[in-house]
């Protein structure tokens, strides 16, 4: 239903606009009817005299066009406008007046009225311009919905868990994100420590400010450094002009530096002055820059243990955990997984423009007991699997990997003829991290490769997300 307010102190002005936007009998009416998607009969138009019976109508009833007289005793077209806009900027507002003028116009225009009409007017151009104006309200809201979407795909993933642990996190998550102290996340591959640097970005005073990460353990030694700090046109072969390096992007917001335990020890010397006094220069630079930025790290080692090899600066570790947070692997939240499972559920439905609603008892059995070693990115890639290949509204059994449902009797993989030799590549590196968890050191030594190799064909790749 097309709702339609026409506002105007006079009588006749106001029912003979009613009457000719009610009667179907021109082109400009077929339009109408095209571009809202409904029959004439399926409008409604209400009437009002004055500016206070209009805003009364707009309380109680959904309108979505406005047509309102500019000049009118007790409130002028354009209070009006700005009351509306207030209340709901997606209403479209067209100005009526006998005393337009350049000025009036561009005033009503400027307010967020969508055009203006001059009496005495035409009701054929009336029309004209209420399907222009409803066709352009149509694609207001549906900018809005694409905005919603866009937002909602580049923020971090809904936070789902009800297990105690998990609950226990994210109370902690939550007390500390207020503050400026420096986190350290720890837990196994897949585990969701960006997801809840994230979340404590977002509840942090800092949430409108960048978030920025960087994989420390992905790059190589020197394009490390420069990606952190940056570097002056110069610098190096190539450096043909400035670059700003991550803690200056992340200027006032919070960076995240994903597997810390990989940065090279003279860079952890960089990093520490950063993290005590706010300070660095750029590569080949003279200029001491401040920055401030709240740093939070994660990682999946050891760093005690990397503390006593050598690895791993032990003052740096003391500045880097001021709050700990030890993310639980998921085979000690199995009071997730269903949870979790109907979550990616629902996201890869929507994703792949398909109606699956629910994962069958014998499918929630199956994943209930498995183990997880690859924990909530496994589960989310068997999900997406399950969702790819089903085609009712219920994942089922056969949908799951064979290892899953114990039909994996061993760990033989074919390939046809004609697949190239990239292809197969990508199935064993990510087969294997698949039997590793996401274990990169473990997968490297299965495979024969150096770690640093395999970081490469990651990269090269798109099993990227299965490795990390």
């Amino acid at each position: 239903m097309i709702r339609i307010l026409i506002v105007d102190d006079e009588k006749n002005t106001r029912e003979a606009i009613r009457d000719g936007l009610l009667k179907a009998d021109s082109k400009s009416d077929s339009k109408l009817e095209m571009k809202s998607e409904a029959r004439p009969e399926e409008k409604q138009v209400f009437v009002a005299e004055n500016g206070k019976d209009a805003l009364r109508i707009l309380a109680d009833e959904e309108i979505d066009l406005v047509i309102t007289d500019l000049k009118m005793p007790d409130m002028d077209g354009v209070k009006l406008l700005r009351d509306i806009k207030k209340s709901d900027s997606k209403i479209v507002v067209v100005i009526m007046t006998a005393y337009a003028t350049v000025d009036t116009a561009v005033e009503a225009m400027k307010q967020g009225a969508y055009d203006y009409i001059q009496k005495p007017f035409r009701m054929g151009e009336i029309k004209k311009i209420v399907a222009k104006a409803l066709e352009n309200r149509s694609l207001l809201i549906e900018n809005a919905k694409l905005r919603l979407q866009l937002t909602s795909k580049y923020l971090p993933k809904h936070i789902v868990g009800f297990s105690p642990l998990f609950k226990e996190i994210m109370e902690t998550a939550e007390q500390v994100a207020p503050s400026k102290a420096t986190v350290l996340i720890l837990g196994e591959s897949g585990t969701g420590k960006e997801v809840i640097a994230r979340a404590i970005h977002e509840m942090s005073q800092r949430k409108e400010k960048p978030f920025v990460k960087i994989n420390c353990g992905a790059l190589p030694e020197a394009l490390l450094e420069s990606e952190l700090f940056g570097y002056e046109k110069g610098a190096f072969t190539n450096a043909v002009k400035q670059k700003r390096g991550r803690f200056e992007i992340a200027n006032g917001g919070t960076i995240f530096l994903d597997e810390i335990g990989d940065m090279p020890t003279h860079l952890q010397v960089k990093l520490l002055r950063v993290l005590q006094d706010g300070e660095f220069e750029r590569l080949g630079g003279e200029e001491t820059l401040k920055v401030d930025v709240r740093v939070i790290a994660a990682t999946n080692k050891d760093i005690e243990d990397e503390i006593e090899e050598g690895r791993f600066r032990e003052d740096l570790y003391y500045r880097l955990n001021v709050i700990k947070l030890k993310l639980p692997p998921l085979r000690y939240r199995q009071d997730d997984v269903i949870a979790l499972a109907q979550h990616f559920t629902e996201k890869f439905a929507m994703l792949n423009s398909k109606m699956i609603r629910a994962v069958s008892p014998e499918a929630i059995r199956l994943l209930e007991g498995h183990s997880w070693r690859g924990n909530v990115r496994e589960l989310e890639n068997v999900i997406e699997r399950a969702v790819v290949l089903c085609n009712g509204e219920t994942i089922q059994k056969e949908h799951l990997p064979d290892y899953i449902t114990g039909q994996d009797s061993s760990k033989v993989i074919s390939f046809r003829l004609g697949v190239t030799l990239e292809e197969v590549e990508d199935v064993m590196i990510a087969r294997t991290l698949e039997s590793t968890g996401g274990g990169k050191e473990e997968a490297a030594k299965i495979l024969g490769i150096g770690v640093a190799t395999l970081y490469r064909k990651l990269k090269d790749s798109e099993i990227q997300k299965q490795g990390e």
